[in-house]
């Protein structure tokens, strides 16, 4: 390695224009990079609402129902006004309403009571509108215009439409704010004006290179787009600052610039490759979930921390040696005192600190796994926010709604009669818009026009559309999601599909379920191996993972305490991300407890170490720590926000854990971490 980092150096210049300019392509490319909002556009090709959805699509115009639009004070043929705007908005492709199942010519006291209660209520009309997944932003840009203040939306459209157009907003404040706090806390942490700067323009430029070659996917989901970038310059912060620190060190020992940065890469690469390779691992654990999501975030953040890495331990040296002479122009004195007395501290309260960490392992796992879950994006936005009050809007007037659509093949309207009535038998089903409800088994296809018979009938299935008064998510909708499919199994045996909202949120809470166990184990016993390898010890990474997934385990515990359901998208990648993201916290303190202990007694070793690390470790698990929470509390989206506010605490917890229990623990099994190596005797002091 000392070849290649002398290689570097010497080519300082070169590195510099080559990095250079591949974040300008980055920033090229990135636009090119395509972001999709739908959330269930990342379940398994083969779940059954899946398949049925692409069926749905091949033999019906249209799709499936995605927003309910409301218009208040509105007469019926004001109504019919209405209706006939929204059709004729772009990118709407149809349009439901009381005139496609009843006679609006005739009194409304001689209607069908559930279908005018379900679309004509107290002066307000209900629509049920179909929007191109191609052009959302426009059609709800549109229906909005048309509506006006009268009206209200919600509905799968129109929540990715919002998040479309806000989260990004949204980003660019948080990546502010989190930029002014790194500058801040490495203003105090270094020892020049400029290197605040340096570290942040090396941040950038990986950030910027990962962001240009996720084209190499296509396109992102928008957690991924919203969050990647963020939590890639909070994650890889300690890298480079972990080499600047080095640096500084050895210029004490050595007065060549170019030699001393060889011996801080040196020393300093097996303490960085560690934690960038954890990271990566933690990482590239989401992959394996059936739950694409994982795979979207975990390949884009696995990539951008390996570019981090690279940045750190080839641009970020020329970069360094570069600008040190005016750097060298602009040092202060130290802006924080000594942290000897902080570790001594630590070290006093080792007989606290360590028995109370190992009697809570236990009951936080237990609180972790025992949380209430939300599984789609139902609760994605605020009650304030404008989605949720036109959804609380809607479900006033109407009560909760979802659109089903069921499938099944041929033309035998007998049997189709049979099915239902028997689905109008379940709880929940308000009316069934089918060839079967509306014209009657009895009557011949051949007596329906083209067009009104290709709504309801292809040439190889026939479409029955539910309306049901479930929310889109919860014990109630998957259990009628379960009513549905078993009387449709029970006439068409596998020869049927079901596609709607509730029925994708049911399939993915059967798929991340299924996700959990596999992708925590693989990414501790990954985590566990890197470490074993590097660190040659199996009591290391025994003692590193289990504290840093204690700290994990208080972090998910604390929503189980506050009763607070939590997305379960969240709760599944946030393991893997906070252990990927904090463990380099814990392998920097332990490297420099060996490395001090081979020259001090176990008891100064610890402060000594404490005093070495924290200055480091304070940086960047407080940035990541604040980048979390401003996410967390800056965010509309509730998935996001939640994902920054379970981010920004796992770090808190994570810096505790390491600032304050992991000395305690390195001293108490010090024959273990030590192994053979010798070490300094009993009787030496620091």
């Amino acid at each position: 390695m000392r070849r290649f980092y002398t290689g570097v150096v010497k080519h300082k210049r070169a590195v510099l224009v080559l990095f250079l300019l591949a974040a300008a392509g980055g920033v090229a490319l990135k636009g090119l990079v395509r972001v999709n909002y739908d959330v269930n556009k990342y379940l398994p090709a083969g779940t059954a609402s899946t398949v049925a959805i692409d069926v749905l699509g091949q033999e019906f115009p249209g799709g499936i129902p995605n927003a309910r639009v409301m218009v208040r004070d509105v007469t019926i043929p004001e109504a019919l006004e209405y209706k006939e705007k929204l059709s004729q908005v772009e990118g709407v492709l149809s349009v439901a309403w009381l005139d496609d199942t009843a006679s609006v010519t005739v009194p409304l006291s001689y209607m069908d009571r559930d279908a005018l209660d379900t679309y004509y209520r107290d002066g307000a009309a209900l629509y049920t509108v179909t929007v191109s997944e191609t052009d959302y932003v426009n059609a709800i840009t549109g229906i909005r215009a048309v509506i006006g203040d009268r009206g209200a939306a919600t509905g799968s459209a129109v929540s990715q439409t919002e998040s479309a157009t806000g989260t990004m907003n949204e980003v660019q404040v948080i990546g502010a704010f989190g930029v002014a706090f790194a500058l801040l806390v490495l203003a105090l942490t270094t020892g020049s004006w400029l290197d605040p700067l340096l570290v942040l323009l090396g941040l950038g430029v990986a950030v910027f290179i990962n962001g240009g070659t996720n084209l190499l996917f296509g396109e992102i989901s928008f957690v991924t787009n919203a969050c990647g970038s963020i939590l890639q310059m909070a994650v890889s912060l300690d890298y480079s600052v972990f080499l600047l620190h080095r640096f500084e060190e050895c210029r004490e020992q050595s007065a060549d610039r170019d030699e001393a940065m060889v011996e801080a890469l040196c020393k300093s690469t097996s303490s960085i490759l560690s934690s960038g390779l954890t990271t990566v691992i933690g990482f590239l654990a989401l992959v394996l979930m059936r739950f694409r999501l994982g795979a979207d975030l975990g390949l884009a953040l696995a990539k951008g921390i390996a570019i981090s890495l690279i940045t750190a331990l080839v641009f970020m040296p020329a970069l360094f040696l570069t600008a040190r002479p005016l750097a060298d122009r602009l040092r202060h004195r130290p802006l924080l005192p000594g942290f000897g007395g902080f570790g001594r501290l630590v070290r006093r309260l080792t007989v606290i600190t360590v028995p109370a960490f190992l009697i809570i392992i236990a009951p936080a796992y237990l609180a972790s796994n025992a949380n209430d879950f939300y599984y789609g994006s139902s609760q994605m936005f605020s009650p304030d926010s404008t989605y949720g009050r036109d959804t609380a809007a809607i479900e006033a007037a109407f009560g909760r709604s979802d659109t089903y659509v069921l499938m099944v093949p041929g033309r035998d309207t007998a049997v189709q009669a049979e099915l239902s009535r028997d689905l109008h038998g379940l709880d929940h089903v308000k009316s069934i818009i089918s060839y079967v409800d509306m014209a009657g088994a009895e009557i011949p296809l051949d007596y329906l026009d083209e067009n009104t018979l290709g709504l309801l009938m292809s040439e190889n299935y026939s479409r029955m559309v539910l309306t049901v008064d479930v929310p889109p998510e919860g014990p109630e909708t998957f259990a009628l999601v379960e009513a549905v499919r078993s009387a449709a199994e029970r006439y068409y045996p596998g020869g049927y599909y079901l596609a709607g909202g509730g029925v994708s949120t049911y399939d993915l809470m059967d798929t991340v379920t299924a996700d959990l166990t596999k992708v925590n184990l693989v990414a501790i016993g990954a985590v566990f191996l890197v470490l074993l390898l590097t660190m040659r010890s199996l009591w290391l990474p025994v003692l590193l993972v289990l504290t840093i997934e204690t700290a994990i385990w208080l972090n998910l515990s604390v929503p189980y305490f506050m009763n607070t359901p939590i997305f379960y998208i969240t709760y599944l990648i946030i393991s893997s991300i906070q252990l990927g993201a904090t463990v380099d916290y814990a392998i920097l303190m332990t490297d420099r407890y060996r490395e001090n202990r081979r020259a001090l007694a176990r008891g100064e070793a610890a402060v000594k170490t404490v005093a070495d690390t924290a200055v480091s470790i304070l940086t960047s698990g407080s940035v990541l720590a604040v980048v979390g929470l401003l996410m967390g509390y800056l965010s509309s989206n509730q998935l996001l926000a939640q994902l920054g506010l379970l981010l920004g605490r796992g770090a808190l917890m994570s810096l505790g854990a390491v600032l304050l229990v992991l000395p305690g623990l390195l001293g108490v099994t010090d024959r273990l971490v030590m192994g053979r190596e010798k070490t300094a005797p009993k009787h030496m002091k620091a």
